[in-house]
């Protein structure tokens, strides 16, 4: 999976990565953009120097993981000038969860310098929620799930996103 996400990015290719494709699309870019070639997430690597992808703090200390889940709906405040706002057309969005692993803080500054933009974020701003690339076409990775809100009548706005940046892809070549 990490492949194909530096693949994605280093060849400029349409990439939609889902709950753990969004924490592969942060640990790629770690790893390979920002410097830290041994980052992972602590549900591979427990022991890992750099883990860019992990509890929150606190979260596992007194908490069996079956606690951990953070699961349901829960609000995401939406950048502008990003992708994430071209697809939803607005600020403020709803989606569901099913997840524990989160993208860890103590590295949000460092992957921002390098490159990597935070698109979305809870309300308060502690919970980072969307990562994008800039000036790509569509290179986005979400925390939760829009495939629960999507229908073949009522596409969610990413998957629209997603599909029509890959055919214009294809219309270039």
């Amino acid at each position: 999976m990490i492949l194909a996400a530096q693949y994605a990015r280093e060849e400029g290719l349409a990439y939609f990565g889902i709950c753990l494709g969004m924490q592969v699309a942060v640990i790629e870019y770690a790893r390979n953009a920002a410097g830290l070639p041994d980052a992972d997430s602590g549900e591979f690597d427990a022991g890992c120097a750099h883990k860019v992808i992990d509890f929150m703090p606190g979260q596992s200390d007194e908490v069996d993981k079956g606690g951990t889940l953070r699961l349901g709906a829960y609000p995401c405040r939406i950048m502008p000038g990003t992708v994430m706002e071209r697809c939803y057309g607005k600020d403020l969005i709803s989606e569901r969860h099913r997840h524990r692993y989160e993208f860890n803080n103590d590295y949000r500054e460092l992957l921002q310098d390098r490159g990597l933009v935070i698109s979305g974020t809870s309300p308060d701003g502690r919970l980072v929620e969307t990562v994008e690339l800039p000036e790509r076409s569509f290179y986005v990775g979400v925390q939760y799930h829009p495939e629960f809100k999507s229908r073949p009548n009522a596409p969610h706005p990413l998957f629209r996103g997603f599909i029509g940046a890959a055919m214009e892809a294809s219309r270039i070549h």
